[in-house]
């Protein structure tokens, strides 16, 4: 452990004075901890310019953290209409099922939500709080599908279990 010293100069002012040892370490951690900070920095300009990251504007990020709906956040920053977005090469949906899904009127399954991060060019991540699951999103569909597989191990005598 180092020995510091406190002095207080004639105007008032308190000051530290440490071995020269002491003080060389310290810049020298700083040295090191602005390398660091300027590697990261370098990495993620590196990782936007790639392609492989997105800057969102500040505004964007507000209404994300405001709880709206984030495809209709981003699709508008995208400067997309919903008809776009839907009929988009790796989306095609229809505009009303999209304009549903805007809404919270419907929810739409992980593998759509990833569909729509491709087409916004965006992280999923930013539309996981949104998906669900298959099921959840057509619970009508998987009944029907549960009670085929039923009905077909009972034809095929295969227990209930």
């Amino acid at each position: 452990m180092t020995k510091v010293q406190f002095i207080k100069t004639a105007d008032g002012e308190e000051l530290a004075v440490l071995p020269k040892g002491e003080y060389e370490r310290l810049v020298s951690q700083a040295t090191d901890e602005d390398a660091g900070t300027a590697r990261i920095v370098r990495e993620a300009r590196d990782a936007v310019a790639a392609g492989k990251e997105v800057v969102l504007p500040k505004a964007v990020l507000d209404r994300l953290t405001a709880g709206e709906n984030p495809i209709r956040v981003l699709r508008k920053w995208r400067e997309m209409t919903q008809a776009e977005l839907a009929v988009s090469k790796s989306v095609r949906i229809t505009q009303g099922y999209l304009s549903d899904l805007e809404s919270g009127k419907r929810k739409g399954p992980v593998a759509l939500h990833q569909k729509f991060a491709r087409a916004l060019g965006v992280p999923i991540d930013l539309l996981m709080p949104i998906a669900v699951s298959d099921a959840e999103a057509d619970p009508a569909r998987h009944a029907k599908n549960r009670e085929y597989v039923k009905k077909m191990r009972r034809d095929r005598g295969f227990s209930s279990k």
